[in-house]
């Protein structure tokens, strides 16, 4: 029995020493936002791939560097593709057609020689055909002096061909043969990375003497002055999204400031993985300092009030009830919200004190 009243007296010490905490609602601004998070990219960035298997032979520039549209970035060793290029010219100048000239000169004395002989047969056979209709000579003589026309006559017109289908041959050669080296010398060209942009060089991932693939990120590229927001927004969120819509930021590296953006651009497809859409945005103005890949969070602003009577979310049940002092529960109405506060606007006025849940 003694033990027992020990035990009431210390639960009543314990009660009365629990102190009840209360609040009145405050009146302030509030800001309703959607929470997003993502990384700094330059404008235009993109990472530089090779499109041939190799090793790396040299890197021509390092991180920081300026480069332009068009300038070499690193070379893959391709000491057999030269050697291809090398055997592809050796057998363009010999098809090509300046070098096969004395075979198209041979074939057009043969048709100067053809027609000189068709030219003197065909004289021969009329001259006999002209003396056998005056009853000279002999059948026999004039078939003869027929069958030499008829025989000049096709060689002169088979080496005229000849010599078309030589011309024919020796050009169709030099211009596949052009097309080979040309082929050959586009191939050379993709041993060699070149940049796709003016802009700086932010990162290398490979060295000297690795292998690489078409799948390998070799570089970073981008704008170095002029940076987007990238951001993955909820689908639950995005339906409440606009253009030009404001956004404040904080940045990691920039702990204790905030920084104003806007949207700029959202990606009507959603990434059916985490189930976000892609959202960029652009800084009202940027901070003096920034680098790709950098972490920000976000709120993107729906809608803001200048004066609004507050009270701290945590002393709401079910964001529909309110416990006065005392005990009593009270039906509210609620407006904007934040992570932390939420707007009352019915059933509550700044002079009613509240109990915390």
């Amino acid at each position: 029995m003694k033990q027992f009243f020990l035990l009431g007296f210390v639960l009543l010490l314990v009660a009365c020493g629990k102190k009840e905490e209360t609040i009145f609602p405050t009146e302030g601004p509030i800001t309703e936002s959607i929470y997003a998070s993502g990384i700094v990219k330059s404008q235009d960035q993109y990472q530089a791939f090779v499109t041939v298997n190799g090793i790396i032979d040299q890197i021509l520039v390092k991180e920081g560097d300026v480069v332009h549209v068009g300038q070499p970035i690193l070379q893959l060793s391709n000491e057999a593709q030269k050697m291809s290029t090398e055997n592809a010219q050796i057998a363009a100048n010999f098809a090509d057609k300046s070098a096969n000239q004395g075979k198209l000169n041979e074939a057009h004395n043969i048709i100067e020689t053809s027609f000189q002989k068709f030219k003197l047969d065909s004289s021969i056979y009329f001259r006999q055909k002209n003396l056998w209709a005056q009853q000279v000579g002999t059948r026999i003589e004039l078939e003869q002096k027929e069958m030499a026309f008829e025989n000049s006559k096709t060689n002169y017109l088979s080496s005229i061909q000849r010599y078309r289908d030589l011309t024919r041959q020796i050009s169709f050669s030099a211009d596949q043969s052009k097309k080979t080296v040309e082929i050959s010398a586009r191939l050379q060209q993709d041993f060699t990375l070149r940049s796709k942009m003016n802009g700086v060089v932010f990162s290398i991932s490979k060295n000297k003497g690795e292998l690489v693939t078409p799948q390998m990120p070799i570089a970073v590229i981008g704008n170095p002055n002029s940076f987007i927001l990238e951001m993955q927004v909820d689908e639950n969120d995005i339906m409440l999204l606009n253009l030009n819509q404001a956004i404040i930021v904080r940045l990691d590296s920039y702990k204790n400031e905030i920084f104003e953006a806007s949207v700029t651009k959202i990606y009507p497809y959603m990434n059916e993985r985490s189930k976000t859409f892609l959202v960029e945005a652009r800084f009202s103005q940027a901070p003096k300092k920034l680098f790709p890949f950098m972490n920000f969070e976000a709120s993107i602003i729906l809608k803001k009030k200048d004066k609004a009577l507050l009270v701290p979310r945590n002393y709401l049940i079910g964001d529909s009830l309110i416990t006065l002092k005392g005990g009593e529960k009270r039906k509210v109405k609620t407006g904007l919200k934040d992570f932390q506060q939420a707007e009352i606007i019915q059933g509550l006025s700044k002079t009613d004190e509240l109990l915390k849940p």
